[in-house]
């Protein structure tokens, strides 16, 4: 497996993979339309502590295939939004540490950085992924809690902060 800030990647793939996962395995009521930030990545993300990773694994022939995302959005102040954290099914489970290593490489980017804080939203239906963010040290707090500044989607419905 090998983790990449993006750097002009295929977006269409990008896009594909989020979208897959979040309409057609867990149907959520979203659309890539509702999305418009992974259609600018660079300007969204990859600004002050910001950043998107991509993990890529080995397809077997020689070439790799994207097995997942997850995002930092820098909104001032030392706070930062966990966004777009998706893992292919076939790249899930604590075997595979695809999503750990995602997360690892979000963390320490951050600390280098000097974030105080990171929130994130989710839908309810995530119950693999509130599990993973509770043991990588998110506490779930009110939605009042969370700064206006920290982009959510009209479905998230759980919300999680980390402080270092």
């Amino acid at each position: 497996m090998r983790i990449t800030p993006y750097d002009g990647h295929d977006s269409a793939a990008i896009i594909d993979l989020i979208t897959t996962i979040q309409i057609d395995e867990f149907k959520v009521a979203t659309s890539a339309e509702k999305q418009p930030d992974l259609r600018d990545i660079p300007g969204f993300y990859q600004r002050e502590a910001g950043n998107f990773w991509l993990a890529f694994s080995e397809d077997g022939s020689g070439g790799e295939q994207l097995a997942g995302t997850i995002a930092l959005k820098d909104v001032g102040h030392g706070v930062c939004a966990l966004r777009k954290m998706f893992v292919a099914k076939p790249f899930r489970g604590r075997e595979r540490g695809v999503a750990a290593a995602l997360m690892r490489t979000l963390l320490d980017w951050a600390r280098e950085r000097a974030v105080r804080e990171i929130y994130l939203g989710t839908v309810d239906v995530y119950h693999a992924a509130h599990r993973f963010y509770e043991k990588n040290g998110f506490v779930e707090v009110a939605r009042e809690s969370v700064p206006e500044s920290v982009p959510l989607m009209d479905v998230d419905v759980k919300f999680y902060r980390y402080r270092f």
